[in-house]
């Protein structure tokens, strides 16, 4: 990479690219640098976490509210009554009518329930009617509570690292484990539903990613930035950009962050071996923050530096060339020749 280095921590000195890789490199061979995981040898990522902006899938199966609930306008109810009149009998699915009222039919009129527990209910329905019939036993229970708002789906994690679950509030996940926000959830809704069971995978994990830089070539570099799944080699990651372009060179590097010594690890690529001999050496396995390095070709970026130099002057003498074509052209001897054809012309009309 010409004109390329790397400053120490300091920032006092500058070490060349080609230096600081050949050093690497003889690092390397000499033994002394410390297992990388790579093709055929990759190591286990930890645990995933989870962090913003991910999106989690959540699936609550039990979604039952308690005993305690009470019903709403909307509700759904199976409701069985023995001992009714033979024409007139009480079975089926009612659902609770503005007001807070079901309506158990012409002959028995409507029994005020909204607000109520199942049991409560229950016992007010009773009461109603054994008003009318002799000993009536009534059968109730909740099919569908209308005031509940599904949980299900995908749910982003916000800037603040919390999920919203819409009206049961928000609760943060940031820094946890798939396991921990899934107790976490079912922690969360147990004041709302009995027993709830819920699952949580990650639908898109968008907090880890790794980076591919393309040097221009004195045109200005690209940056691609690619989800981190856990299993990504360099040839998985150049797969994703369609390879070396025409100003990229096969001086590649992988520049990894240590979050321990504050510093970087520079991983040198041999791209030949990689692609042309299936060498496994140096096709490393990836990191969530890795920078994935392509240095443009010395020739290209040559070529580039002299075009950038040589432009302005090319447009100075075109800009000269061109005013010189322009007075040559409005010289007094074209307008001599002009005037003396127009006087030939004139003399040639009388």
């Amino acid at each position: 990479m010409a004109g390329g280095g790397f400053s120490g921590q300091d920032g006092v000195g500058t070490v060349p690219c080609d230096q600081m890789l050949a050093n690497h490199v003889a690092q390397l061979c000499d033994g002394r640098e410390a297992w990388v995981p790579r093709e055929l040898d990759k190591a286990t990522v930890p645990i995933y976490r989870v962090e913003p902006p991910d999106i989690l899938t959540i699936d609550v199966m039990l979604q039952v509210p308690h005993s305690t609930y009470g019903l709403n306008v909307g509700d759904a109810v199976s409701l069985s009554v023995v001992g009714t009149f033979p024409d007139e009998p009480i079975a089926g699915q009612y659902v609770i009518q503005v007001g807070g009222v079901i309506d158990l039919g012409f002959g028995y009129g409507q029994v005020e329930v909204g607000g109520q527990t199942i049991l409560h209910a229950r016992t007010l329905i009773n009461a109603h009617l054994i008003k009318q019939l002799r000993s009536p036993r009534v059968s109730l229970s909740l099919l569908n509570a209308s005031g509940m708002q599904p949980i299900s789906g995908e749910h982003l994690v916000g800037p603040d690292g919390t999920i919203t679950l819409g009206q049961y509030g928000s609760l943060p996940v940031a820094g946890m484990t798939l396991d921990e926000v899934r107790h976490s959830i079912a922690d969360h809704l147990s004041p709302f539903f009995a027993r709830p069971k819920v699952s949580v995978n990650v639908y898109a994990f968008n907090s880890k990613a790794y980076y591919i830089i393309t040097q221009g070539g004195g045109q200005g570099d690209s940056l691609v930035r690619l989800p981190y799944t856990g299993n990504e080699t360099v040839m998985d990651a150049l797969s994703q950009i369609n390879g070396l372009s025409y100003v990229s060179s096969s001086r590649l590097w992988i520049a990894r962050p240590d979050r321990e010594t504050k510093t970087s690890q520079i991983l040198p690529i041999d791209w030949e071996g990689i692609s042309q001999r299936a060498e496994v050496q140096t096709n490393y396995q990836l990191m969530p923050g890795d920078r994935l390095y392509i240095a443009h070709n010395r020739l290209v970026a040559l070529d580039g530096a002299i075009a950038k130099m040589v432009a302005p002057i090319e447009r100075i003498f075109g800009f000269t060339l061109l005013g010189t074509s322009t007075a040559s052209r409005l010289s007094g001897d074209v307008l001599g020749k002009t005037s003396s054809s127009g006087y030939t012309a004139t003399s040639l009309r009388n």
